[in-house]
Order: structure tokens, then C-alpha cells, then sequence
């Protein structure tokens, strides 16, 4: 079943960070999430079974300098790794886009890294319709 993440989703939420390459307490991730859910730009699904988390998505609503449209950008995706290829993927990035479609967005984005363990995720998205276009640079702030 897909539906909002609430803050009783924290400790799954934190696991799924794990899964996607990013270890995260349940301390980090209350206080993540607790921002993310108090601003109305963000909107986080996720994907229960058995009142086990075994995916999630979440985006944020953009809005463009260069054309009249706003966009979503998906910040966080993934599903249990022993669970991949099942459609539990293709289901968030469908009610994604259907959010997205609600907000009046004409583009959805999302950013995956360079390394070979991202290679699948790559093709998926590829298969998804969406394509490779633009190259990210990144800088740390002191």
C-alpha cells in the first residue's frame, strides 16, 4: 500500500537510507523528517506491506528562473534491496508523478550518482522515460 510518510515512519525511513547508501539513525532521521514534513514544498510517499517500509520516494516542488513552470525533484528513492524488480519502484514513481501532475508541474527530475552500483537505477530511469541531460557539480560549505 502506498501512502504519506508520518512521523511514526522514522525508524523505516532510517533503514531505507541505509538501503540507498546513506546510514541514518532514527535521532537524524526525526529530525529530518520532522522539516521535511512541516514544509508544504516536500511530499514523501512510501510503500508499507505488512506494516514493514519497503519503499519510499520524496520530492520537493521547484520552480524554474528560466520558464514559466514549476517541476518536481525527487530527493530520496528507493526500495528494499531483496524486493527490487517487484514494481514496488514503478508504483512510487507513479504516484509521484501523479503529484506532480496535481501541483501543476511539467517535469519531474531527479539526480543519481556516478557509481557503478547506481548503473541499474540508471537503466530503470532510462526505461521510466526519463533521460540522462545534465551533469551535477557539488560543493561543501564549511
Amino acid at each position: 500500500m502506498i501512502r504519506e510518510a508520518t512521523k511514526q515512519d522514522i525508524a523505516g525511513l532510517a533503514q531505507l537510507m541505509g538501503e540507498l547508501g546513506y546510514p541514518t539513525d532514527i535521532n537524524e532521521m526525526e529530525y529530518r523528517l520532522s522539516n521535511i514534513l512541516s514544509n508544504n514544498a516536500y511530499q514523501t510517499y512510501v510503500y508499507e506491506e505488512n506494516e514493514k517500509l519497503l519503499g519510499m520516494i520524496g520530492m520537493i516542488l521547484c520552480y524554474r528562473f528560466e520558464k514559466c513552470e514549476s517541476y518536481i525533484r525527487v530527493v530520496a528513492f528507493v526500495v528494499n534491496s531483496e524486493l527490487r524488480g517487484k514494481g514496488i519502484g514503478s508504483m512510487l514513481l507513479e504516484e509521484a508523478e501523479k503529484w506532480a501532475k496535481k501541483q501543476g508541474a511539467k517535469m519531474v527530475t531527479l539526480n543519481s550518482g556516478n557509481r557503478i552500483e547506481r548503473n541499474d537505477a540508471h537503466q530503470y530511469y532510462i526505461r521510466r522515460g526519463f533521460e540522462g541531460k545534465a551533469t551535477g557539480f557539488y560543493k561543501q560549505l564549511d
